[in-house]
């Protein structure tokens, strides 16, 4: 005889069955599956930047200048570079839309010297050959993370003039000091992740969660717990209202002003790229 109910308890004990499977299945990802710095990667991530800090300067290895053609036909070019930390003077915030429906972006900084110099840093996922980002893939331990330290006519190139993905840049407001120690707090994380490899993950290692612990490890609870840094395309309006972008327009106005994709289009072979996409007509 079957009593009433007896079938809710048969779905319900099936379904914490496999609740139960799936968790294990997950932990023992966890456990058994570890990061790696060698893989067969993608040529655009096949080198790692790292950084020596002596005093006021800077030497990055391995900074990307890709020359592009289309998305899948570039030469990477990896360069050694030198930069004085008290030349330091902004910090910009890129906020890379990437989806019909508004949710999914990439964002990243970039940081600009007084001799015009403009250098980029992007927490992104370090692709192996032929991989392609999935969210999914993300909360599986399917992608190793990288710090991308780069050239803007690549890393804002590469997204406004070959992927055609809309770009939108941001001064953001910071005193020389916080400036200097945001710099030099993301380039120690770079040479953490470059010795010691980590995964990415979808909810709690991203582009924009790095981006907030490392202002939030500067000055703590400057950024709260929101649904915009999970779905980072709003990430700009959160920054917009927690007064860290430097702007006079108003909430209605500022995103459009900020979208550069004519002027990176227009001056994509200048070499004054990165003053250009910050002209504003």
């Amino acid at each position: 005889m079957k009593f009433p109910g007896s079938k809710a308890k048969r779905v319900l004990r099936v379904t914490a069955r496999i609740f139960v499977i799936a968790v294990a299945a997950y932990l023992a990802l966890v456990v058994l599956v570890r990061p790696s710095n060698s893989r067969d990667w993608s040529p655009d991530t096949g080198r790692t930047a790292t950084a020596v800090i002596n005093h006021d300067f800077v030497d990055i290895a391995n900074v990307r200048n890709a020359n592009y053609r289309s998305t899948t036909d570039y030469d990477v070019r990896w360069e050694n570079r030198r930069y004085d930390l008290r030349k330091l003077e902004s910090v910009w915030f890129v906020v890379e839309p990437f989806s019909d429906w508004r949710g999914p972006a990439h964002t990243f900084l970039s940081f600009g010297f007084g001799n015009g110099e403009y250098i980029a840093i992007s927490v992104e996922i370090r692709k192996e050959k032929g991989e392609s980002f999935s969210p999914v893939g993300g909360l599986l331990q399917q992608y190793e993370l990288i710090y991308v330290i780069g050239d803007e006519h690549d890393l804002i190139g590469l997204r406004a003039n070959y992927r055609h993905d809309d770009v939108y840049l941001y001064k953001m407001r910071a005193t020389p000091e916080q400036i200097r120690e945001l710099f030099v707090s993301m380039l120690e994380r770079a040479n953490q992740v470059a010795a010691n490899p980590e995964f990415y993950n979808t909810l709690s290692n991203t582009c924009t969660t790095n981006i907030v612990e490392h202002i939030n490890s500067l000055v703590p609870g400057r950024i709260p717990l929101s649904y915009k840094t999970l779905l980072p395309a709003y990430s700009d309006e959160l920054a917009f209202d927690l007064g860290l972008i430097d702007t006079a327009l108003s909430r209605d106005t500022f995103r459009a002003a900020h979208k550069i994709n004519d002027m990176a289009k227009r001056h994509a072979n200048d070499t004054d790229f990165s003053a250009a996409i910050r002209h504003r007509d």
